[in-house]
């Protein structure tokens, strides 16, 4: 069937995720008609969140995975703690969207509107020049083309619009950003932080995450309520406590009355015009009907996701780019990388046994890196740094089940909460290296008859030192706050279930040797612009999402003005 022409826009974001709904809402706000495509199902805030209000008892199978269920998601189920009954909906179904693996990576993936903003983990930090410097100084990949004064004002407008709570702590390396106010700690949780502060001279320092939750009950964003501390997040929040963009961004968007957003819409290839040198809009499949269809626009907006946009770049074969758009230099689909976690330690913590806390905070504490950040905290033997999260909790009442008692007695345990424990993951940086890379697979295709991504990335001696670092430090600070029974842990693990995966079209100044510049524009298609994970030069150790939104931002800032002065014409 011939492609069928459709309707012509000024802009097209290919994406509805955190970087997507950024894209369509500075777009949109900037007075571009826009249309928004995502290859995944319609999800609508509160009304597609049917398992929102269960209690534990409601969901079957103590809210484990049915057998075929398990089948379906056996990729997803890497992560261990997710896919469950109660968000399964969000993840995709492996059988149905495979992939290849030369060499194993995670690829955990939500197909439908909002994407992963749905069900992320809401951890929300700023980079520092420590991190945007670290390539040029290490001469590792290639240098940043910007730096944190480039970004700051755009992380100050993502900030206050998204709303982010946490504590300020002034360290160079992980600046402090527009917060709402923190959540508290707990009791084991302060006790560390001490222990830190008391034990060790190396800018140990303990803190509050900095979340994408709603705390000022007099700063409320329109459409959205303050956390509610349900800790249900995963399965979308029906009072909008948390940023996700079907609850924040795409509705901005929508309100302008200049978005037009579609559902069910494989993006699968930009279209190039040889002779203006420009993209002129993106070649789509209807996933439910297959049928294809063409969008143009003066502008296009990767946002799809880092390996799913690069696999958008990889399909887009023309005569002057036959490895794909962009890709003259072999560039596109290099320097993939994640975080490396699955590690960390457990402990008991002894006391405070008439100690408690209110609600089911949504959140844990953080443990900037404090690992080659100066002569002092140099390690030999491997290059960058990581971070702690974790929490401190009370044990349930499922620990009287073992106590052989009935009756009164049986009544006051179930009643009394169990002691305290804690638990940590490391968080670490990945550095980029040319030969972790995705590629289109030459002989397996996906229902829809396009190629699947095959993936050849995995950690290296970098990381399994920094690796064996971080549950060595770890260890010593519980040891320091005289905390018992504690057990190390590192899980067997590839490269994605960080589920930050990143690079494949890197940001950079030499067209040579990085696909998009320091605006996020393609080197080759100026009115392509990248803005999800691709970019991406370096990984820092913190999480990405807030670096993302920041980007985008500012690109759809740029994109705006360029639109206006009639560039892309």
């Amino acid at each position: 069937m011939p492609d069928i022409v459709q309707d012509r826009f000024d802009a097209i974001v290919v994406g509805t995720g955190i970087t997507g709904g950024w894209a369509a809402k500075e777009l949109c706000e900037g007075g571009l008609k826009t249309l928004v495509l995502d290859r995944g199902r319609m999800v609508e805030h509160i009304r597609d969140y049917p398992t929102v209000n269960m209690d534990p008892w409601d969901l079957p199978n103590n809210n484990e995975l049915s057998r075929e269920d398990k089948k379906n998601h056996h990729k997803q189920l890497r992560l261990g703690w997710a896919p469950k009954e109660d968000n399964k909906h969000f993840y995709v179904n492996d059988l149905q969207h495979p992939y290849q693996e030369t060499k194993r990576f995670d690829w955990i993936r939500g197909y439908h509107v909002g994407g992963r903003s749905i069900t992320w983990g809401r951890q929300s930090y700023r980079w520092s020049d420590l991190d945007f410097e670290a390539n040029l100084k290490e001469g590792i990949a290639v240098d940043w083309p910007v730096r944190y004064a480039d970004l700051a004002p755009w992380y100050d407008k993502v900030e206050q619009y998204i709303g982010v709570s946490g504590e300020k702590l002034g360290l160079a390396h992980l600046p402090d950003g527009q917060f709402q106010p923190p959540m508290g700690l707990t009791c084991p949780e302060i006790a560390l932080k001490t222990a830190m502060s008391e034990k060790f001279d190396d800018q140990r320092i303990l803190t509050i995450g900095r979340v994408a939750h709603i705390t000022d009950n007099t700063s409320v964003p329109e459409g959205r309520n303050p956390c509610q501390y349900r800790n249900r997040c995963w399965r979308g929040c029906p009072f909008g406590g948390y940023f996700s963009s079907i609850t924040s961004t795409l509705p901005a968007a929508e309100r302008t009355g200049n978005m037009t957003l579609r559902p069910n819409s494989i993006v699968y290839e930009v279209i190039y015009d040889d002779q203006t040198k420009k993209a002129t809009g993106v070649r789509v499949i209807d996933s439910e009907t297959h049928q294809k269809l063409e969008f143009y626009a003066k502008v296009v907006f990767l946002c799809a996701s880092a390996m799913a946009s690069v696999g958008i770049l990889l399909q887009s074969r023309t005569p002057r780019f036959p490895e794909g758009l962009g890709n003259e230099f072999d560039q596109v689909g290099r320097n993939i990388m994640d975080h490396h976690y699955q590690l960390g330690a457990t402990a008991s913590v002894e006391g405070y046994l008439d100690k408690f806390y209110k609600g089911r905070r949504p959140n844990g504490f953080y443990i900037p890196r404090f690992v080659n950040l100066d002569d002092k905290t140099r390690k030999r033997d491997y290059l960058r740094g990581f971070g702690y999260q974790g929490g401190a909790s009370r044990v349930n009442w499922k620990v009287s089940v073992a106590e052989m008692q009935y009756g009164e007695a049986l009544k006051e345990k179930i009643l009394t909460p169990g002691p305290w424990e804690i638990g940590v993951s490391g968080f670490g940086e990945m550095l980029p290296y040319h030969d972790n890379r995705v590629t289109l697979s030459l002989s397996e295709k996906d229902q829809w008859g396009l190629p699947q991504l095959d993936f050849d990335v995995e950690f290296k001696e970098n990381e399994y030192k920094m690796r064996e670092d971080i549950i060595r430090q770890i260890v010593l600070m519980y040891e320091a706050a005289g905390f018992k029974n504690i057990q190390p842990y590192e899980n067997d693990t590839g490269p994605g279930l960080g589920i930050h995966e990143m690079g494949g079209a890197r940001m950079g100044w030499d067209p040579r040797t990085s696909v998009v510049n320091q605006n996020n524009q393609m080197h080759a298609v100026p009115n392509v612009y990248i803005t999800d994970g691709a970019f991406m030069t370096s990984a820092s150790c913190v999480n990405p999402s807030l670096t993302y939104m920041a980007f985008t931002a500012r690109a759809a800032s740029h994109a705006v003005e360029q639109f206006n002065k009639g560039i892309f014409s």
